[in-house]
């Protein structure tokens, strides 16, 4: 049977119809729930294998980006939540689905602690950042990321620098659990140790900030006419590589 992927969406979600697509591009089942409809029923997460949390702009970002989003999945179903990543289910938040991760205290998840150790908060800019960055990934731990091919991601956030303390970051290096960097001279906003993405200690759930979902067809690519062509985006390997593992 195909991988059933819940694609969970709130009110400034604005991404959730490429995610569903993507992971439907790489031999998933999506399909597409509002929180409320989860929250009502927290048992339908037991339905699927994969959790997507899209990006956007959730309850337009009052507050902090992806707060409010956070709260409602720890008030509403922290208990499934916990038992989804214990049963083996693979996870990704994209962007700001990245934020609610890291504030609902699924990532970084230092050795099983579900407290927040990190954060996602203001570029170094100060303003909002939309631009494509380059990026190296690291598979030992985390897997979403396929190998350490660079590859290239549209980013467009405001709130997208990674922040915590030396101590944490020197454990998620040792850990294997920072799963992409942006590539030297990319670094849109900041980020400690030019941190894109980290995992969690299983490897399973995943978040990002650039998008993936934005860069499944070689068309999506500023340059699409002025270089050779390839067969797909580079988006597309980080699904593909969580469904073939979670296939075999």
């Amino acid at each position: 049977m195909k991988p059933q992927v819940l694609v969970l969406r709130a009110a400034g979600t604005n991404c959730d119809v490429e995610t569903a697509y993507a992971f439907g591009l790489v031999g998933a089942e999506p399909t597409t729930l509002h929180v409320n409809r989860l929250r009502e029923r927290p048992a339908l997460l037991r339905d699927f294998q994969i959790l997507a949390i899209p990006g956007g702009f959730s309850y337009g970002d009052d507050v902090a980006s992806g707060r409010i989003f956070a709260n409602e999945l720890l008030a509403g179903i922290g208990d499934e939540l916990q038992a989804f990543v214990e049963r083996g289910g693979y996870a990704i938040g994209i962007c700001n689905g990245f934020q609610v991760l890291v504030k609902a205290g699924l990532l970084p998840r230092l050795a099983g602690d579900r407290s927040q150790h990190a954060t996602l908060t203001d570029n170094t800019s100060g303003i909002y950042t939309d631009r494509w960055v380059r990026l190296t990934g690291d598979a030992t731990r985390c897997a979403w990321i396929p190998d350490a091919a660079e590859v290239e991601l549209p980013v467009a956030h405001g709130e997208g620098r990674f922040l915590a303390a030396p101590e944490v970051i020197a454990q998620l290096g040792a850990n294997g659990q920072v799963a992409l960097r942006y590539s030297a001279g990319t670094n849109p906003n900041g980020s400690t140790a030019d941190i894109a993405g980290v995992c969690d200690p299983s490897g399973r759930v995943f978040g990002l900030m650039p998008h993936p979902e934005r860069f499944l067809r070689w068309e999506n690519h500023p340059r699409w006419t002025r270089e050779p062509r390839r067969a797909e985006g580079d988006g597309v390997r980080f699904f593909r590589a969580a469904v073939s593992r979670l296939s075999a």
